[in-house]
């Protein structure tokens, strides 16, 4: 008997992921002209897809997720919760009529209590009028049904439309960085749309992500995705701080975000002719649920993935019946990454000769119905295999100390690029290790 595969799931995952890198590869080999070479290689793309897992900061592991992520019973099933971020912990807590300031043990203790005696919907419908991040466990058959899950079930993960509006044509690079030279204003979080400017930095694009001051990034997350950009910060709820980043907007050639929809045009910022506008969001432009904030584990959990990863036969067992699983990557983040980044790729190479803008549009609960849809389910898949050392790069940090905490020097190990040739040579790592957050001054380098 072989090896287990890397990302071995019920569902095929690897699968999922090399075809998402692959399809990065082929368009910068289309738009810069070169031989796409063989197939990515599946080891570095599993260590790419399971960045998080990787991850070491001097030497030790980091956990992915805060003690009041996770799924909990609920009366009547299982719920899973997001609160990583403090905003969210503590949207979390108020729901639940907790205090907000309730931390450690106890705390968990609290919400286990809580949520045993709610019912999975009453749970989810009040965190959406809350802005509390809560889904109900979901057999794949139930989210088919719901009205969200019709709203997602057609299309690829990522669509690009065409607009009216242009400018004069730019021409791409040739060779290995055909993005050489492009911008592209980054207002993403997370993972999903990092992923994509990470991918687009990679191929020689000039990214500066812009975030707001009073919403700190976790740190461990973006010195995990953050590798090649720049980043700064700029509050666009003051006069100065939207003209600034109009400003910047105006000279980009691409607008990457990541927040749900509507919430970046609220600000008013404009459009330049002829740019690439692309999005990433949980759940899309469309249906019911097209305003919720989402994670990858929360489209694990609503869609059906976390019932069939939880399940030993693969049937879709009842969620009383069967506890939930998960990915062994936060795949549908990382996979619509890739493809957005494709997406962009192909719309700035198709640019060069009409010159006119587009819209590419990924969502990751789009990518969870393709990867439901897919055949090669193996329920009795091993353990994931872990990717070799091979697959990653040790390279010094500075962790900048917030929260009262000292900043101190220290040494991040990452997992090299998904990408591991371009143009026919071999890819090491990105350009350069993440910056600080926040630590750039918000303006072009050129």
């Amino acid at each position: 008997m072989g090896a287990a595969p890397f990302l071995a799931a019920t569902l095929p995952v690897l699968d999922l992921a090399v075809a998402s890198v692959a399809a990065v590869r082929d368009a910068a080999a289309r738009a810069g002209g070169f031989d796409p070479g063989p197939p990515p290689d599946p080891e570095r793309v599993a260590a790419a897809f399971a960045s998080d897992r990787l991850l070491r900061v001097d030497g030790a592991p980091v956990d992915g997720f805060a003690p009041l992520s996770g799924f909990f019973r609920t009366a009547d099933g299982w719920v899973r919760t997001h609160a990583n971020y403090p905003h969210h912990r503590a949207r979390l807590l108020a729901l639940l009529d907790l205090p907000t300031t309730a931390d450690g043990p106890a705390a968990r203790d609290a919400v286990v209590a809580a949520l045993a005696a709610r019912s999975a919907q009453d749970v989810e419908d009040r965190a959406a009028g809350s802005g509390a991040i809560a889904v109900r466990v979901r057999t794949e058959d139930a989210w088919r049904a719901s009205a969200p899950g019709r709203a997602t079930a057609s299309g690829p993960p990522v669509r690009t439309v065409l607009r009216e509006d242009a400018a004069p044509a730019r021409p791409l690079g040739s060779g290995p960085r055909p993005l050489a030279g492009l911008r592209v204003l980054d207002l993403t979080r997370v993972i999903a749309g990092p992923v994509a400017t990470r991918t687009l930095a990679l191929l020689g694009a000039d990214v500066l992500r812009v975030d707001p001051p009073g919403l700190p990034e976790i740190e461990v997350q973006h010195l995990d995705t953050g590798q090649g950009k720049r980043s700064a910060l700029l509050d666009l709820t003051t006069r100065d701080g939207l003209a600034r980043a109009q400003g910047l907007l105006d000279e980009a050639d691409v607008l990457v975000t990541g927040y749900r929809p509507g919430a970046i045009e609220a600000f008013g910022l404009r459009l330049p002719p002829g740019a690439v506008r692309a999005r990433v969001s949980a759940w899309g432009d469309g249906g019911p649920w097209a305003g919720r904030r989402g994670f990858d584990s929360i489209v694990q959990a609503a869609s059906g993935i976390a019932l069939l990863e939880g399940s030993r036969d693969g049937t879709a067992c009842a969620p009383e019946d069967t506890t939930p699983g998960a990915l062994p990557a936060q795949a549908l983040d990382h996979a619509t990454g890739y493809l957005v980044a494709a997406a962009v790729v192909d719309a700035l190479a198709d640019r060069t000769a009409d010159g006119r803008g587009r819209e590419v549009d990924g969502a990751l609960a789009r990518t969870a119905r393709a990867l439901l849809a897919a055949p090669g389910r193996d329920p009795a898949h091993a353990a994931p295999r872990t990717p070799g050392p091979r697959c990653v790069v040790v390279h010094p940090a500075r962790l900048d100390g917030r929260d009262g905490q000292v900043g101190r020097d220290t040494a991040v190990t990452t997992t090299r690029p998904a990408l591991d040739r371009l143009a026919g040579g071999p890819v090491d790592d990105y350009p350069a290790p993440a910056r600080p957050w926040g630590a750039d001054e918000p303006r072009w380098t050129a």
